[in-house]
């Protein structure tokens, strides 16, 4: 009979891992699209009063996603950073980023798109951060000055993989407002004219 130190190591499921103390309290791919999306085209209303451009839309769609595109599959699947929640979802990063990409913003004549990349990105890094802030978790914002300041380590994040994340994700329990954003970002879309749609179909930008 194999001893408790001998035994191979199993990774915890996705339920397992919801039912431990301390996990990130997580929004998810849609979620982060819906808020972005809300966001910038009351911001583009108000501001331009029209509905947002199809090429503004789909750098603002990849903004409210790379934290995550930076960070899972450098922490889950390479091992390279410390946390799911480190380099991109750092504020310093973020400045970094948005001074070169605001360079090539100016050399292209594409600031507005860029302007769309970084709302994204600013968005996603405010709506992890949010619960953490409510609830007083402090040691939780790490990832908000890393490398500066250390991010904080959740039981069995590092056992996750990206796929087994989706493969065992239960829709059916999905967060309410989670789905009602989603709903309600795809309903404002559609009341804008489907913006990206003509991009995409047309191969234009």
């Amino acid at each position: 009979m194999l001893d408790q130190q001998n035994r191979p190591r199993t990774r915890p499921s996705i339920a397992q891992l919801k039912r431990l103390k301390r996990t990130p309290a997580s929004m998810l791919p849609w979620g982060h699209a819906a808020v972005g999306y809300l966001y910038y085209s009351f911001i583009v209303r108000v501001r331009d009063r029209r509905a947002p451009t199809g090429p503004a839309v789909l750098t603002l769609a990849v903004g409210t996603q790379l934290p995550d595109l930076i960070d899972k599959p450098l922490a889950w699947s390479l091992g390279i950073l410390p946390s799911g929640r480190s380099l991109g979802h750092s504020l310093l990063f973020a400045v970094l980023l948005t001074i070169v990409v605001w360079v090539v913003a100016q050399r292209y004549d594409r600031q507005r798109e860029v302007s769309a990349l970084m709302v994204g990105h600013l968005l996603h890094v405010l709506a992890d951060s949010t619960p953490a802030l409510i609830a007083g978790n402090w040691e939780e914002l790490g990832s908000l000055l890393w490398p500066l300041t250390p991010v904080y380590q959740y039981t069995g994040e590092m056992d996750q993989s990206i796929i087994g994340f989706f493969l065992e994700l239960d829709l059916t329990a999905l967060p309410l407002p989670g789905v009602v954003l989603s709903l309600l970002a795809i309903g404002v879309w559609i009341f804008d004219g489907r913006p990206g749609i003509d991009v995409i179909r047309d191969r234009r930008w």
